[in-house]
């Protein structure tokens, strides 16, 4: 084949796209033929399953074979040691051989084949690897584009999800505002009942007053009488009416009524107390052979003292113990709960300085918030300080939580079985590190 009819065979088998010889043709609709790999990286939206046209792909294979003995007499496709042709390729070394190459020693031993049919074996391989690369583009499309369904979804969910949240708590807040009406109903209702206690407690015990004064006086007249008279009226009266008497007013005498409010729960408080939870917070324990609480409400203190120091002393008998934080809290929100089951006599809280041995804490002081149980009428009652209130709540069985809120400069009390406020101080800026501590009275 003349260079002029190679060249109008080549025009007629070479791509429009890459203006090379058709690599895997393929027909299209409108009758035009183009490589496969170069349709498919023009037309990447929508792929047909296209067929390569045989035809044309062998007609293809046999320009390009003509084109590769076109160039033999190319200077890259001569040999320089014998001057020939390279026709052969060695699949052991990869590399273009002439004819006195191919018979050397060397190469005698290894593969060969010629250079088209090599190339058109390479380039099936490559075409292989090209249609598995493109398939897994393909799929890797269709999970792009679920991706980006997803990414809107999401986002779209996430609005939905924040309308949700909203409403959720708004409903939680009317729940709890709900509950909180019910809550301050029935507390009206319980200490309107506790009131009426107390107000009758008093007026009993009026009545009670006003009677043993009327019976003293009516004793009085008669120790006052002349001494027969006064025998004779005894005689009447007999003596041991009047000590009935004297003893009935004894065993009647009105008991002191001890107001106790229901402790509420608060639904939903330790959960989101918890969220702020230390836990091993106390660290270092003291056990100390005296504690005193002053029981002068105007001047009252907790004293710690160890009295055993000397070997020479009798051992004693260990009274109470108490623990505190090894570190102090300047910052930020801090829940943790004590427990208190083994004892009907301690002292808990926060306060500005370490408890160590030799000291005395003032309960009403300022550097302090504290809860604590006194021993009042042979009954338990709960404490705070600062300032100093009776907590007319039932006493603490279990556990005790504490919740510090060291920015906003309040630290409350939780009954823990019971879910319920103890006692909230109002809101006063901390200025100080605090530490929380804790004093056990053995039983």
């Amino acid at each position: 084949m003349d260079s002029d009819t190679l060249q109008v065979f080549q025009s007629e088998l070479t791509c429009s796209i890459c203006m090379n010889c058709f690599l895997d043709p393929v027909t299209i609709d409108c009758g035009h033929s183009l490589c496969c790999p170069c349709l498919s990286l023009c037309w990447e939206e929508v792929r047909p399953n296209f067929q390569t046209n045989i035809v044309l792909n062998r007609l293809a294979s046999l320009a390009r074979q003509a084109r590769v003995a076109h160039n033999h007499s190319s200077e890259e496709q001569v040999c320089v040691t014998h001057q020939e042709a390279k026709g052969l390729f060695c699949e052991a070394d990869q590399t273009l051989l002439c004819g006195p190459c191919f018979e050397c020693p060397e190469h005698t031993a290894h593969s060969h084949s010629p250079i088209y049919r090599a190339a058109e074996e390479s380039q099936e391989k490559l075409l292989k690897r090209m249609g598995s690369l493109w398939k897994i583009r393909e799929e890797m499309q269709i999970i792009l584009n679920q991706e980006a369904k997803k990414t809107w979804s999401f986002k779209d969910f996430v609005a939905l999800r924040k309308e949700m949240i909203t409403g959720e708590y708004q409903r939680m807040l009317l729940l709890l505002r709900e509950e909180e009406q019910l809550h301050l109903e029935a507390l009206e209702r319980e200490a309107k009942e506790i009131c009426e206690q107390l107000e009758g407690s008093v007026f009993r015990m009026t009545q009670y007053r006003a009677s043993l004064k009327e019976m003293y006086r009516e004793l009085t007249g008669i120790c006052c009488k002349p001494d027969g008279e006064l025998l004779q009226l005894l005689a009447l009266t007999r003596l041991y009416v009047i000590c009935y008497r004297t003893d009935l007013a004894e065993t009647q005498k009105p008991q002191p009524v001890n107001p106790e409010l229901i402790c509420w729960p608060v639904t939903g408080i330790l959960d989101m107390l918890n969220n702020f939870r230390v836990d091993n917070l106390l660290s270092q324990t003291m056990t100390i052979h005296h504690m005193s609480l002053s029981e002068d409400d105007d001047d009252a203190s907790v004293m710690f003292r160890d009295e055993h120091h000397g070997a020479s002393r009798q051992p004693q008998i260990v009274e109470s113990a108490v623990s505190w934080g090894a570190q102090a809290f300047s910052s930020g929100r801090h829940y943790w709960e004590l427990d208190v089951t083994q004892s009907s006599s301690w002292i808990l809280g926060i306060c500005k300085d370490i408890l160590i041995t030799d000291t005395t804490i003032n309960v009403y002081s300022k550097e302090a918030c504290i809860l604590f149980t006194k021993k009042v009428n042979n009954h338990y009652s709960l404490f705070t300080n600062a300032p100093p209130y009776i907590q007319y709540v039932k006493r603490p069985l279990g556990r005790i939580g504490v919740f510090l809120d060291y920015d906003n400069g309040t630290v409350s009390f939780y009954d823990v079985c019971r879910g319920s406020l103890i006692y909230s101080f109002l809101p006063s800026p901390f200025t100080f590190p605090l530490k929380p501590f804790l004093c056990l009275r053995t039983p």
